[in-house]
């Protein structure tokens, strides 16, 4: 079995080992998964308790248990019939430190490291100072401090005979070809001798096997001497002494990186990085022996049977995702007899759908949660929710206007340098024509500026350097933009720039009547970063200007893609706040709601173009865990009431504030903060904790100040990442822990309980309709690890806290949802409904996965509150019903509408659709209608549907134990 029926993701660590997860596969086949999905399990950086730093591609995680403990793991599932998805990682590694071996090498050889082309470093930086080196911004201060504290040390390590400098945690080896000046600098004989064979070293690769022979001399001596003459080497390189601190900082200047202070990285980082994050570089995997060095481990245990398939991870970062899922595919499918599943992570916008040519099985759910998320949300909240945020606020811009701002913020003070890459490349064609040669580096840095801060999605995808028409469609939306945005000087440098980035093919004729022939990509220059596959090929034609044009193209989309992401999710989600459930990956907060027939349409596509595309509503990525949004969905459909109880906690918390006076402005933690720590509080709140619980009040408390401080700093208004305002941040926890102290139980803590209270069974309906609507939708339905319970979870690290498994097997067993559904508060009837129609999707797994999707015609007095549609597979059928925005058809405590509210509501049901007898899977009940049927009447009342639940999952086929 490799397309999965089901998934259940698991965040592996130290902590949670494949030990753990053998232990709990009792669990995960009662509960009905077919496929375990995993964080990555490549050796990563020690302790890392995610795993996408990965720090060794060629083994797994000694962490988690390595490669015994995961063939124990898939040898058991495979036992149940199970198996195991992984996540890969080919965008980046984890960097600094001292445990990834290819980065070491670089740091040792420089240029002439056998890996100096696995990762993106310009090894031609205009700056003298970086030319051949790199940048290393891992110093807490600056280096001139650092340097004169020791705090930046030369160490020799004997059990790798090799000098090194260390920072902390941070090793970075020293050349070899500055060993011998090392050693004879100690006036000791025997180690004059053992610098000989040092004399003379180059760079060069010729050398290197001469420098290990040299090293194995060296260790032989320390294994019988000791290391006492070559520590005084390194205690004459001291930086605490004005002569040592000379001699290392000269010894530094000779290597082939530059130790920085961290902030440095943001201007002058000449690597790629994940994103932002200085710790992670980028990886060249458009080439072809990276690419199979960085997926050796995965072919292997692909053959080997051990995993089924992969998740992509970071799609976006790389040269061509196109190029690479097709070789990808390619070399997975001879390796088994089976189809290997693949699916990427890919944050769609609205409107974009994933590319047909990727021929990958889909993503990884962010589009369905975005959908079923929409869906939750009453319309009619939209407008009176936008005033009540811009009266407490002060002000009235849309979303669309406070991501732009973030986009320009970031772009100028977060990801500066990558902009200066994608624009040093521009510049780079522009030089090589004599038409274009006097376009200057400003004028096209201002233009490349303007179109990545109005590119409406994360990157274009290009086929053989051109852009198709999908691509022209969203190029050209920023392409209009910035010339709107631009003085008219610069004009004529946007348009040459939107030739260049794939609007037309490069003039060979012209470059080489400029002296610039066509070359094959055998022997392409160094220079040229990013090129696809198709310059790694020997013997291609490939002209110089093709080469430099993709590269570009390369540069451009890898820098439009993490300011998207670095821009909206990880700073516009945290400054603006109408409704903090549609700020979520994948969703856009402008679009607000969706109707029935929109979640229709979205999911006609799905089964149409990705059948097998995962659905998720929770991942170790999302900002709100799924029932919370569930909750806060609610808002929408009562947002007089909320902004009523706003204003009013606003005015009974005031006194909490810090600085709250006339004169200052700046009061914490500030209007927007306190409306968003609100909303959060409202659906971080537990369903059974009791205001007058101190510890139970205590322990939120301390998870949403953990929230809290990362919302801030993400925000980059009053504080940041880069310089935090800690009087600030303090100023804002104080006042959050007065809010929820015990002496409030009679103020605000009995009025944000009670205010819980009431819309609670709102919330928890909207969870069932989510969970049932997850699966059930064509799709491979994907479980976040403890999600089968309350997701109440806040931003990570909160979402990947450790998830009691015990108690969640000791929630099975075969009583229907229906049955628990009076004890709600407990989440048993959440879980109940996941086990119910995993059975259902083991019993028929056609059905559900790649049966046809027909939506259903709904009519009556509460039509709009209701969701349907049919799953249809040969004879076998199944329709799906579900209450939406019924916060005000709901009476008293439970998730449900009565039954006799319904009136006449009642849903047409299709002729080859039509049974006599229906079971509902969620209560057990029987609904006959073949009376009905025998007299042409298709249809099936919701009085009679959903009297048990407020969803319903009616099939032909009957449970195996019923």
């Amino acid at each position: 079995m490799t397309i999965p029926r089901a998934t259940i993701r698991l965040q592996l660590n130290r902590d949670f080992t494949f030990a753990d997860a053998l232990a709990q596969i009792d669990y995960f086949t009662a509960l009905g998964v077919s496929h375990l999905y995993t964080s990555p399990v490549t050796t990563a950086q020690p302790g890392s308790t995610h795993g996408y730093d990965v720090a060794d591609y060629g083994t797994v995680s000694a962490e988690l248990g390595g490669e015994a403990g995961l063939r124990r793991l898939a040898a058991k599932l495979r036992d149940r019939g199970m198996g195991i998805i992984i996540d890969i990682v080919p965008n980046h590694m984890g960097v600094g430190g001292a445990h990834n071996a290819w980065w070491r090498d670089i740091l040792e050889w420089g240029r002439h490291s056998a890996y100096a082309r696995h990762f993106d470093v310009d090894w031609h930086s205009p700056d003298p100072a970086l030319r051949g080196k790199v940048l290393m911004p891992f110093l807490g201060g600056q280096y001139g401090e650092e340097l004169a504290a020791g705090r930046i040390e030369l160490k020799f390590d004997a059990s790798d005979a090799r000098f090194v400098v260390t920072y902390g945690p941070h090793v970075c080896p020293v050349c070899p070809a500055d060993y011998a000046a090392l050693l004879q600098s100690a006036n000791h004989a025997e180690l004059d001798a053992l610098a000989a064979p040092f004399q003379g070293l180059t760079t060069q690769p010729d050398d290197h096997p001469r420098a290990a022979a040299a090293r194995d001399a060296l260790r032989t001596f320390v294994e019988r001497n000791g290391t006492a003459a070559i520590d005084a080497v390194c205690t004459a390189h001291a930086g605490t002494d004005p002569a040592g601190r000379d001699r290392l900082h000269r010894l530094l200047e000779r290597q082939h990186y530059r130790l920085a202070w961290w902030r440095t990285a943001t201007d002058e980082v000449n690597w790629r990085r994940f994103v932002d994050v200085s710790a992670l570089a980028g990886v060249r995997v458009e080439r072809h022996d990276v690419f199979e060095a960085v997926h050796r481990l995965v072919f292997r245990l692909y053959a080997d049977g051990v995993i089924d398939g992969v998740r992509v991870d970071h799609i976006d970062g790389l040269a061509d995702p196109r190029e690479y899922c097709e070789r990808l595919r390619q070399r997975l499918v001879p390796l088994r007899a089976a189809v290997p599943y693949i699916v990427v992570e890919k944050v769609l916008a609205h409107g974009e759908t994933l590319r047909d040519d990727w021929r990958v099985h889909g993503t990884t759910g962010y589009d369905f949660m975005d959908d079923v998320g929409a869906l939750l949300h009453d319309p009619a909240g939209a407008a009176p929710l936008a005033q009540t945020w811009s009266a407490l606020t002060g002000t009235s811009a849309p979303f669309a206007l406070v991501q732009f701002d973030a986009r320009r913020e970031v772009l100028a003070a977060y990801l500066a340098a990558e902009l200066d890459h994608a624009t040093r490349a521009l510049h780079r064609i522009a030089r090589e024509q004599t038409v274009t040669r006097d376009f200057t580096y400003a004028s096209l840095h201002r233009a490349v500026a303007q179109l990545a801060m109005h590119f409406p999605v994360y990157r274009i995808y290009p086929v053989n350097g051109m852009r198709g028409p999908l691509d022209n469609g969203y190029f050209d939306t920023a392409l209009a933009a910035a010339r709107q945005a631009l003085p008219l000087a610069n004009r004529a440098a946007l348009e040459q720039i939107a030739a260049w980035l794939g609007g037309r093919a490069p003039d060979v004729a012209t470059l080489v009547a400029n002296g610039k022939p066509p070359r094959t990509a055998k022997t392409a220059p160094n220079a040229a970063q990013n090129v696809t596959n198709m310059s790694n090929v020997p013997n291609v034609p490939l002209s110089h200007a093709l080469i430099v044009q993709r590269t570009a193209l390369a540069l451009f989309s890898q820098l439009t893609a993490p300011l998207a992401a670095k821009a909206t999710e990880d700073t516009a989600f945290y400054r603006y706040g109408r409704l903090l459930s549609r700020n979520e990956v994948g969703s856009d907060p402008d679009d607000f709601a969706r109707s029935v027939e929109d979640f229709h349409a979205a999911n006609k596509r799905r089964a149409q173009h990705a059948p097998y595309s995962m659905l998720a509503t929770a991942t170790h990525d999302h900002k709100r865990g799924e029932d919370l949004r569930a909750r806060l969905a609610v808002l929408s459909e009562c947002p007089d009431e909320w902004s009523a109880t706003l204003r009013a906690w606003s005015t009974l918390n005031q006194p909490h504030r810090r600085n709250d006076t006339t004169d200052n402005a700046d009061w914490a933690p500030g209007a927007a903060a306190e409306a968003m720590l609100y909303q959060t509080l409202v659906g971080c709140w537990p369903p059974d904790l009791d205001s007058g619980d101190e510890a139970g009040v205590r322990a939120l408390a301390e998870r949403v100040a953990q929230w809290q401080r990362k919302a801030l700093r993400e925000a980059k208004l009053r504080t940041n990442w880069l310089s935090p305002n800690e009087t600030y941040e303090s100023d804002c926890q104080a006042f959050l822990f007065d809010i929820l102290a015990p002496q409030q139980r009679d103020g605000f803590l009995n009025a944000l309980a009670e205010f819980v209270a009431r819309i609670a069974p709102a919330g928890a309906l909207n969870t069932l309709l989510q969970t049932t609507l997850r699966l059930t939708s064509p799709g491979v339905p994907d479980l976040y690890q403890g999600t089968e319970l309350w997701d109440f979870s806040l931003v990570d690290p909160d979402n990947r806290r450790p998830v009691d498994f015990a108690a969640r097997a000791a929630a099975l067993d075969s009583a229907p949802p229906a049955a628990k559904l009076p004890h709600w508060r407990d989440a048993r009837v959440k879980l109940a409904i996941v086990q119910r129609l995993l059975a259902l999707r083991a019993l028929a797994p056609e059905l559900l996965r790649e049966g046809s999707y027909v939506p259903l015609e709904v009519h009556g007095a509460l039509a709009q509150h209701v969701v349907a549609f049919a799953r249809k597979r040969d004879d076998a059928c199944a329709v799906i019903v579900g209450t939406r925005l019924a916060a005000k058809l709901l009476d008293g405590d439970m998730p449900l509408v009565a039954a006799q509210d319904w009136r006449d509501t009642a849903i047409a049901i299709p002729k080859d659709c039509a049974a006599p007898l229906w079971h509902d899977w969620l209560s057990d009940t029987q609904i006959s209608d073949a009376e009905k049927a025998a007299q042409g009447e298709n249809t099936l009342y919701l009085r009679d549907v959903l009297q048990a639940m407020p969803v319903a999952v009616l099939s032909n086929l009957t449970p195996a134990r019923a």
